[in-house]
């Protein structure tokens, strides 16, 4: 099998995944959603009542359970010992706990070994994450980096949000989109930074098909 795989890194709210899934649809590839797998991961953590401040007791838990994931219509389903926990993953404790995960050098190691098994079962692939063109597929067909100022991706963010039934503070949420950026660049073990090839898009004035054609426009 030929593998093709496209990669999008960039901070949170930066339009990743909404990208990634619509690229996915044009190049007719499957979308690897490595969010997901993060927090399939923080999901069973949770549901073993781990103390999220022991990294030896955190990182067995890769080992306990079984992950599985399938490409769907847009989504990627995902499963934890079977069950299906595609919705469940996307609770507001869950989403405040995948740091947590995501700092572990033990469990980013595992979770980039799962990336890449996803990926050699297909043979296109479209991944979004925040490591996957420097540390999980380094020598990925082509690399973009997605970026937004922070004011744009807390309205992003906040819209998602209140559409969710959620209240929104925009001057706080901007503050914490901040502060995920910083610790999300200072981390030890794959830090969010552009690959040296990587493609950069500003998205902050652009809308979702704009940032999809100059992607196309620069793969031809």
């Amino acid at each position: 099998m030929t593998h093709y795989v496209v990669t999008i890194d960039g901070p949170a709210a930066s339009g990743k995944s909404t990208v990634a899934r619509l690229l996915a649809e044009r190049l007719d590839a499957v979308f690897l959603d490595t969010g997901a797998m993060y927090r399939a991961v923080t999901w069973a953590a949770l549901e073993d009542a781990v103390d999220f401040d022991n990294p030896e007791r955190l990182a067995s838990v890769i080992n306990a359970h079984t992950f599985a994931f399938e490409p769907a219509a847009g989504v990627m389903k995902t499963f934890v010992d079977g069950t299906d926990v595609t919705n469940s993953i996307r609770d507001p404790e869950l989403t405040a706990n995948v740091r947590h995960v995501a700092a572990s050098e033990t469990m980013r190691a595992r979770l980039v070994e799962m990336q890449r098994e996803f990926a050699a079962q297909h043979g296109r692939v479209v991944t979004e994450g925040r490591d996957q063109g420097t540390v999980a597929f380094p020598d990925a067909a082509v690399k973009f980096y997605l970026v937004a100022d922070a004011a744009e991706r807390a309205r992003r963010r906040g819209t998602e949000l209140e559409a969710a039934g959620a209240e929104v503070e925009l001057e706080q949420l901007r503050k914490v989109i901040e502060a995920r950026d910083e610790s999300d660049e200072r981390r030890a073990v794959g830090p969010l930074k552009p690959a040296d090839d990587a493609i950069l898009i500003d998205t902050t004035r652009l809308t979702i098909d704009e940032v999809i054609e100059r992607m196309l426009g620069s793969m031809e």
